[in-house]
């Protein structure tokens, strides 16, 4: 597989290279977020490795940017930002796991092998509707009755959880492990409060609901009968 590391940490950047090239995998780096970010655009990568605090182009904006261009490469972001709410604000601009420094590489070896595991965008399948709802995976767009709705990568990636389950209750433990990659209860609202944006945005105009609270269980996208 191909990887991109964007770190400008020489030490963390050698063994980190160094391991994933014994592994078998094609690694180039970066060594600030503007020349990740053009790399990451350019390159044809299975796999971002990135570091938070970069030169330049930070890497949470990095990975922003990326996501509102429609760039869906998985990323792992690599960084001394230890905290809960690092950790929060780091998938919500579209990271797909995370991993504090200092780091066992048998760790990072781990996590790397996982993301590269997650199947990727089905070409087959270029759209998820229900009722006037629907997503164009291909484009990374969402419109409701024809009006084109703009979306966050978190809240895009909600959305789309919930249409490839419709019609199906989807609990808030599969949402954080699914959306969040969280395998932990972090003891926030942080589902609750892009659930309601989420529906305040695909209501406007005093649209009907379409994501359902089923209380006790989780949530449900389905047409209101």
């Amino acid at each position: 597989m191909k990887i991109l590391i964007t770190e400008d940490d020489h030490e963390t950047l050698t063994y980190v290279s160094a391991g994933l090239q014994q592994a078998g995998h094609i690694v180039d780096s970066a060594k600030d977020g503007y020349e990740g970010l053009f790399l990451a655009k350019e390159g044809d990568y299975d796999l971002l490795v990135v570091d938070r605090m970069l030169p330049g182009l930070d890497g949470l904006s990095l990975v922003k940017m990326l996501r509102s261009a429609g760039c869906n490469i998985p990323v792992l972001f690599l960084t001394t930002m230890c905290g809960i709410d690092d950790r929060v604000e780091g998938l919500n601009a579209g990271a797909d796991d995370y991993l504090v420094k200092p780091f066992a590489f048998s760790e990072l070896s781990a996590r790397v092998n996982a993301l590269l595991r997650r199947p990727r965008e089905s070409v087959e399948q270029k759209i998820l509707q229900v009722a006037g709802l629907e997503i164009d995976l291909l484009k990374r767009a969402v419109r409701r009755s024809g009006q084109l709705i703009d979306l966050q990568p978190t809240e895009y990636r909600l959305l789309e959880y919930l249409l490839r389950h419709a019609g199906q209750i989807v609990t808030r433990t599969m949402l954080l492990e699914s959306v969040w990659d969280f395998h932990f209860d972090p003891k926030t609202n942080i589902v609750e409060t892009h659930i309601s944006r989420l529906r305040a945005k695909l209501n406007t105009g005093n649209k009907s609901d379409l994501i359902h609270t089923v209380r006790g269980a989780g949530y449900l996208i389905h047409e209101a009968n």
